[in-house]
Formats: structure tokens, C-alpha cells, sequence
């Protein structure tokens, strides 16, 4: 054994590809909202207001035994790997899936957990000596080639006896600025650095010139909408690539392509769209150091780790995970429910509903998508119709589009590049299920490093295609940009 062990969105409103032109004017007081709860995802919305609003299983599951049972050996899986299966690897990101996504959400980041002080008693953030993460810390040499001891993510968790690759510390820069109407705002720009690599313990290993470093966090994604998400009309999506140009905006999305298992496909999930499945296989290899099928060799492999681990006693002989418990989890992730919407009568709500429009958020954020007849198909071949022929709103068009770099002198621009995503760009964040993360997870952390601390900043931290609702939103009294939150609050 090896180691330790929004909406039925509103009747009336068009379906599928909304142009500029379609909303312009519309005034969403004029529509009737359904009576109760507005679905979300068709038949897989579910109504939980509740910590475990992310975390529940859609009625197509609940209604058939063997899909029940198969649900629920997934999520077992997904909550706890180490006992599940052969165990976590000799480093790892996280220790489950759960780890970082608690409740199916985005665990809290140690990026806003402060681990100590410098200089004049300025607070440093971090994962710590023993502190867990909850982030994938991607790291490259400013080439794009990885360093020769490390692959694209930095493993800053290790079993006993074994050394973590290293440790994120997150120094945070702050710049206050106004809106038109003297409300002031505040924004946060993270500076990374990485400390205690574990190559530099070696006598013979080069260390990392900080100079040659580039670095990038993220922090967990929602689990939410999973299922549709795979099951989305391919064809729908590219056709939005084909309309989203406006230019009057400055909005122009597009598809990210990759290759995977040798198949040119289109990517949906992921921050910037860079994969076209759940990556489950991924996951259980790079942030578990789980073998499998797919990734059978050790994520440390050549790595000083191997050694200390044999020293430990433990075996690298034998893959710590099967393809078929994968595909449970893999069914898990499809199988889980959608939020419904709340408040759908609210009048501030509807205020900012229609603020979301004049905002033009609903550019990018299109609100009305469909899914295939068939549905989706998990990772080893098994078919779920019960997703496919699906009216969903998951306010998003699942493109990249270029989110700017001018704000503080970097704006959202990472500098890392996935398939044909540049570091500027990024995909479009579906918001059904937002409103809950607070519940769900204790915080409102938002954006691919968590640099936003509230739905103001992540809006205002929009630049690129996203420069023109900013300024919308900007321009707006406070009276209506609070209804415009108090929307997504909603979602």
C-alpha cells in the first residue's frame, strides 16, 4: 500500500444569444416573475438556502437508486481521498477535494490568513509552516518553461518526513479610489513570493532566481452547475463567439481550444476555459498526488521526495485510485444541484436586475444558455440524458475575453498562458449560485486569486472587455449600484 494511507430567467425574455440591441431599454418591472422560486437549471435546480445549497443532489439523482448510490460513493470520495483510496501523494496542494472545495464552494484562501509581520508591523499572509492553503499556486520561469525541479504548481503540503516544495507568502497593496459621487472604494493587489523551496535544501540544485519567477494563485471554484456546464450546446457557445463583437463596448469573447487525450476540443471549465472536462483525473494527480490511470507516476517523480519517501518505507508500485471511483466522483460533480433563485419579487432586486442590463453585464454574462439533446458523457464513457434538451442561466458565455492590465499598473493580467488564453484573458465567471457563497463558505473572496473582497471590488476590478460596464456601474448612484449587488445577491 503507498502512503499515508437565475433564473427560469424571467418569462419573456429572449432565449439563447441576446444582443446589444435586443435589451436595450428593457425595463424587467414590466415581466412577470414566476410565482415562488425562479429554476435556475432546469431539472437539476434545487431549493436549499443553506450552507449546503452547493452541496445537494439534483432529482434526477435522488429519484433513481443506482445513480443514488453512485452519488454518494462520489461524494464520499470527494470529501475524504486519504481513506478512500491509496492516500495523498509525498507532496500535495490538498488532502481531499473537499479540502478546497468545502461544501461543493471554494474553501477559504490562506492568501487573507495572515501568518506574521514585517518591518513596521506590515502583515504577511500566507499558508505557514503547518497552515493549509486552499490555492493552487501556479509557478514558471518568465519564459513560460518550467523550473527543472518543479512542474506548474508548487505542492506546499507534504506527508510526515517529506519536504513541501515550498511556501506562498502574500504581501497586500492597497489603493483607495472614488466613484463619481464621492463614495470611496478600496482595491487590493496581492504580491507573492515564495519561500523555503525545497531545492535549495540540495547541494547540488540551482535556486530560484526571483527574478526569473512568475507567479500566479488561484483560489478554489464553486462546484455549481457542474453537469450543464458539460452538457452546454458546443455549437451555441462557438456561435456566441461568433456574435459576442461589440464594439461600441470594447466586448469581443472568444473560444479557447485544447488538446486533450489527443482530441482538439473546446474548453468550458476551468478559469480561463483551459479544459474540456472536470478535470477529475487532474485533480486526484496534481493537487492529491493520487496515481491513476490517466497520471500513473508520481507528481514529484526525479523529485528528492521520492527519496525520502522510499526512505520512509512507503511503495510507488501500484495506482492509489481506479478509473471507475474516478468516474463516481466525476458523477458527483454532474450530479450536483443548482440553487434556485431568491427574492425574485424583491423591488430592490428588480431595480437591479435592470441595472445589470443598462450595466451591460449580460454582454458577457449572458443569462439564457441551453444544453444538448444527449446530455453529458463522464470520463469513462457513461451517458447522462437527464442533463441534455436543458434551459439553464448560468449568466456566462463560457469565452475568454481580455480583462485588462492597467488597473494599479497590472490589472488582472497574470502573465500565464493556458491553450490560447493569454494571461490578460479570462473566462467568463458563470454567477448562478454567487449570492450563496457567503453561506456556503463564511466569506466573499471573489475573482481567480481572491483579491476582491466583495462584489464592488470584483466589479471594479473589470478592465479589457470589461472597462465599459465598470464605468456603467461606476457612473450609477449608490442607490442603484446597491440594488445591482443586492441582484447578484440574488443569484
Amino acid at each position: 500500500m503507498k502512503k499515508f494511507v437565475l433564473s427560469f430567467f424571467l418569462f419573456g425574455l429572449f432565449l439563447g444569444l441576446a444582443s446589444c440591441e435586443d435589451n436595450e431599454g428593457l425595463d424587467v418591472t414590466d415581466i412577470e416573475i414566476p410565482e415562488g422560486y425562479a429554476l435556475s437549471a432546469g431539472t437539476s435546480t434545487v431549493f436549499l438556502n443553506s450552507s449546503y445549497a452547493f452541496d445537494k443532489d439534483a432529482d434526477w439523482i435522488s429519484e433513481i437508486s443506482a445513480n443514488q448510490k453512485r452519488f454518494t460513493h462520489g461524494d464520499r470520495l470527494y470529501d475524504d481521498v486519504i481513506t478512500q483510496s491509496g492516500g495523498l501523494g509525498p507532496v500535495y496542494a490538498g488532502y481531499s477535494c473537499g479540502s478546497c472545495h468545502r461544501n461543493a464552494g471554494r474553501t477559504k484562501p490562506a492568501l487573507w490568513t495572515q501568518i506574521g509581520t514585517e518591518g513596521e508591523g506590515t502583515p504577511v499572509y500566507g499558508s505557514g509552516e503547518y497552515g493549509f492553503s486552499s490555492m493552487l499556486v501556479y509557478v514558471s520561469r518568465k519564459n513560460g518553461k518550467f523550473f527543472q525541479n518543479y512542474g506548474r504548481v508548487l505542492h506546499d503540503q507534504s506527508i510526515y518526513g517529506v519536504t513541501a516544495e515550498g511556501k506562498l507568502e502574500c504581501r497586500w497593496h492597497y489603493q483607495t479610489f472614488q466613484f463619481p459621487d464621492g463614495e470611496s472604494y478600496e482595491l487590493a493587489y496581492p504580491e507573492y513570493t515564495i519561500r523555503d523551496w525545497y531545492a535549495n535544501y540540495g547541494e547540488t540544485d540551482d535556486p530560484i532566481d526571483p527574478d526569473d519567477l512568475f507567479c500566479t494563485v488561484r483560489i478554489p471554484l464553486r462546484h455549481v452547475g457542474m453537469g450543464q456546464m458539460m452538457a452546454l450546446d458546443r455549437n451555441e457557445i462557438e456561435a456566441l463567439a461568433q456574435k459576442s463583437n461589440y464594439p461600441e463596448y470594447g466586448i469581443s469573447g472568444r473560444c479557447n481550444y485544447i488538446t486533450e487525450r489527443g482530441t482538439k476540443q473546446l474548453g468550458l471549465s476551468g478559469n480561463k476555459a483551459q479544459h474540456a472536462d472536470l478535470t477529475v483525473e487532474l485533480g486526484f494527480s496534481s493537487d492529491m498526488g493520487v496515481t491513476n490511470s490517466r497520471y500513473p507516476e508520481e507528481i514529484c517523480e526525479g523529485q528528492r521526495q521520492m527519496d525520502q519517501g522510499s526512505m520512509m518505507g512507503l511503495l510507488y508500485d501500484q495506482l492509489d485510485v481506479s478509473t471507475e471511483d474516478m468516474e463516481d466522483v466525476d458523477f458527483y460533480l454532474h450530479g450536483l444541484g443548482v440553487p434556485a433563485r431568491r427574492n425574485v419579487k424583491d423591488p430592490e432586486v428588480l431595480l437591479g436586475e435592470k441595472n445589470f442590463y443598462e450595466a451591460k453585464c449580460h454582454l458577457c454574462h449572458v443569462t439564457t444558455l441551453h444544453t444538448r439533446p444527449r446530455g453529458a458523457t463522464l470520463l469513462n464513457g457513461t451517458e447522462l440524458p437527464w442533463l441534455g434538451g436543458q434551459t439553464i442561466h448560468p449568466y456566462s458565455d463560457f469565452l475568454i475575453h481580455d480583462m485588462g492590465s492597467e488597473i494599479m499598473g497590472v490589472g488582472l493580467d497574470d502573465h500565464y498562458v493556458s491553450g490560447l488564453a493569454q494571461g490578460n484573458e479570462w473566462r467568463t465567471t458563470p454567477l448562478w449560485g454567487i449570492g450563496l457563497q457567503e453561506k456556503v463558505n463564511s466569506h466573499t473572496y471573489f475573482l481567480h486569486d481572491g483579491r476582491a473582497r466583495n462584489f464592488t471590488e470584483a466589479i471594479m476590478w473589470h478592465g479589457g472587455e470589461g472597462e465599459a460596464s465598470k464605468n456603467l456601474f461606476a457612473k450609477m448612484s449608490k442607490t442603484d449600484r446597491d440594488a445591482l449587488i443586492k441582484f447578484l445577491e440574488s443569484l
